[in-house]
């Protein structure tokens, strides 16, 4: 999905506020899972495990992909031809059979990732998704009003940039390679990997260096 046309800001529309009840999916999940658990099919031990292996996953796993990216051309190569190797290169597991798609961010494309049906998320290598990122605002207006929307996080899209919106799916998920920003072409990879940001990898921000004053 692409951002080809204008769009008018001044009329209503829903905000990007995480101030909600639980919604269909949060409240299936949890009677699925204890169905599950009262059926015998999995024991609650084996669910929390999950959890366990799940909650170990955190966005710094996909900010040294994308530093890696950034420092090593051949590297970058392979992760964009294949996502989910390119991460195993680096140790990263996948404990699903979902594919992984890197998009490169450009001076001519800015990439946004969403997931309009429920909350498809690239969990192995960024973890847990944001309440935002579930929310029916952000996944109706993320597609329809993209400008719009990375306005609201502060990024502004030059209007000669072209803003591609990929819609996450159960077995195809997403991520944003952001563009490595100018100035740090002193800094190592862990020092690069420090300034890659959860959000800069769904594609909502785009990442910022400050260079401190000597």
């Amino acid at each position: 999905m692409s951002d080809h046309h204008d769009h008018d800001h001044d009329h209503d529309h829903a905000p990007i506020t995480v101030d909600e009840l639980p919604g269909y999916f949060d409240l299936m999940e949890t009677a699925v899972r204890e169905l599950l658990v009262e059926r015998k099919l999995f024991k609650a031990e084996e669910i929390r495990r999950q959890i366990e292996v799940l909650d170990s996953r955190t966005p710094a796993l996909g900010a040294k992909v994308v530093a890696r990216a950034w420092t090593d051309p051949a590297f970058k190569s392979r992760l964009l031809e294949n996502g989910r190797s390119g991460c195993e290169e680096l140790g990263i597991t996948f404990y699903d059979d979902t594919q992984l798609i890197v998009l490169e961010n450009t001076g001519a494309v800015h990439n946004l990732i969403v997931c309009t049906l429920c909350s498809c998320y690239p969990r192995p290598v960024l973890g847990l998704p944001p309440d935002w990122y579930k929310l029916k605002p952000y996944r109706a207006r993320a597609v329809h009003e993209p400008r719009a929307v990375l306005e609201e996080f502060g990024t502004f899209i030059p209007g000669d940039v072209e803003i591609r919106v990929s819609d996450s799916t159960a077995i195809i998920r997403y991520l944003v390679l952001p563009m490595r920003p100018e100035g740090t072409e002193h800094l190592n990879e862990t020092q690069l990997a420090d300034l890659v940001t959860r959000d800069a990898m769904i594609g909502v921000i785009q990442v910022a260096y400050k260079r401190e004053a000597a």
